[in-house]
């Protein structure tokens, strides 16, 4: 039986003091992939946030991996997220920085000294998102769907137990968002967990895995439509 990576109960999510989410209870099994469906502002963000030590649990359980969410110190979220990677809409690749510099940018801040094994893992994320180019390119010199492939390469370089895509087909076209759709699919074969939140409909409809919906300050599991 697998076990939980992501486990909340009875939980409540509050940002800037308003509560966003109570009564949270769910759980994404390691080696899922799960969509977080939902309208713009009913809450996805704000519970991926919480995941990922951004929000403050304020009640309730919550868990990712080893760390319990309710007793999270601050000295411990740079350990949290290291165990995560997270993908966002907007890419958030530092413009200043060509491609190579944004991946050991961020190998660099997590610890990493030995400058072969950086270039060498740069090289192999870069390599499991399929990306060829010239790493000497900045963001400002590739497409969005290349931008989207380097982030996440970028979230894939400390090797995650979780992968947390936060509508990351937001800022693209249909078939850019397919071939990225694609690509998290190759990555969850490999043995990765995704939680994804989307208002994308067709993805769900052609990637089918486990549906959450945030609604009404709640949140609760879809059953999808054989």
């Amino acid at each position: 039986m697998s076990k939980n990576i992501v486990s909340f109960s009875d939980a409540t999510i509050k940002q800037n003091g308003k509560t966003v989410l109570k009564d949270v209870s769910i759980d994404v099994p390691e080696g899922s992939f799960v969509f977080l469906i939902g309208r713009t502002g009913s809450g996805k963000s704000s519970l991926i946030k919480t995941i990922y030590g951004d929000l403050k649990l304020e009640d309730g359980l919550g868990s990712v991996g080893e760390f319990d969410l309710l007793r999270l110190k601050s000295k411990e979220i740079p350990s949290l997220r290291r165990s995560l990677g997270v993908v966002f809409q907007d890419f958030k690749l530092l413009p200043d920085r060509n491609i190579y510099e944004n991946l050991k940018f961020v190998l660099k801040a997590t610890g990493w000294r030995d400058k072969n094994k950086i270039n060498q893992r740069i090289d192999e994320v870069l390599k499991m998102v399929g990306i060829t180019i010239n790493k000497n390119k900045f963001p400002f010199e590739l497409s969005g769907g290349e931008q989207q492939r380097i982030a996440i390469a970028r979230a894939l370089l400390n090797d995650p137990k979780l992968i947390i895509a936060d509508e990351p087909t937001g800022n693209l076209d249909p078939q850019t968002s397919q071939d990225i759709m694609q690509l998290f699919k190759l990555l969850h074969q490999r043995g990765m967990t995704l939680l994804m939140a989307t208002h994308d409909y067709q993805m769900i409809v052609k990637f089918p895995g486990k549906i959450f919906k945030c609604e009404d300050g709640k949140v609760f599991e879809v059953v999808a439509k054989k």
